[in-house]
């Protein structure tokens, strides 16, 4: 348990420290191996929408939890660097899952609130942290309120102050981060830095997002890149097979990665 506390402690040291972290996300050992290989990544963070993709499951955890947590386990073993899962919203029992996933090794988690009722959505986190002591390692739970992400109609102001309540809520008993998708103005970071404290927030970046060096002015923990890191990579898949069948072939700055 020595080596998972170490790194337990080191995701939380950088998701405290005044800079930011960047995750860029992963859903096997062969994307493990390219980003944690990278100059400048400290953590690997996996997304449970590309690992669902992956196995030819919708995102919305439908998904075994065996086979999520087996996953998980691989990316791993894949790496030296701290890893912290995707985990929706803990598939029915957030404490037994978190349980699972320490036991391969893994040291922190997104958790969704998917909007249940605020009473329930602490109770899920709290059974997180209760897990993380029992094995006694500072798990790093990233808890995700969708306030901004199922806004809907809703107006604005009255978004932002649901997300305030909820991430505080989480902060209160014992999550260390809140991470809130969706996006999100120079305003809103400020809104919920002011409500919360510096390297409280995490963030997901978006086209067209706040700069990383602007949101770390801000005082935002980590910034993390969901699903949209395999979107990248299917792009260029997609891009090289229509290449292919117009006649081309690889591109010219081809090179080998595994």
């Amino acid at each position: 348990m020595t080596d998972i506390a170490a790194r337990a402690h080191l995701l939380l040291d950088l998701h405290t420290s005044a800079e930011i972290l960047t995750v860029v996300n992963v859903w096997d050992a062969i994307s493990t191996k390219i980003v944690s290989e990278t100059d400048g990544i400290e953590a690997i963070a996996t997304a449970s929408h590309s690992i669902a993709a992956m196995y030819g499951y919708e995102d919305g955890e439908n998904i075994p939890v065996d086979l999520m947590i087996e996953a998980v386990g691989r990316i791993v073993a894949a790496t030296d660097l701290p890893v912290t899962a995707d985990l929706e919203a803990g598939y029915g029992n957030p404490g037994e899952t978190v349980r699972k996933a320490i036991d391969v090794g893994v040291v922190g988690a997104n958790l969704e609130d998917q909007m249940k009722p605020l009473a329930e959505a602490v109770a899920a986190v709290e059974a997180v942290v209760k897990a993380g002591e029992a094995a006694g390692i500072p798990f790093v739970l990233n808890a995700r309120t969708d306030a901004v992400a199922k806004a809907g109609d809703r107006p604005h102001d009255e978004v932002i102050a649901d997300a305030i309540e909820r991430g505080s809520a989480f902060l209160d008993v014992g999550a260390p981060v809140v991470f809130v998708p969706g996006p999100l103005s120079e305003d809103d970071v400020q809104a919920f830095v002011d409500a919360w404290g510096p390297q409280k927030l995490t963030t997901i970046g978006y086209p067209g997002s706040i700069p990383l060096a602007r949101q770390a002015e801000l005082g935002v923990a980590r910034v993390s890149y969901g699903p949209f890191s395999q979107s990248v990579a299917l792009m260029a898949l997609q891009d090289l097979t229509k290449d292919i069948v117009a006649g081309g072939g690889l591109p010219s700055d081809f090179r080998v990665l595994n």
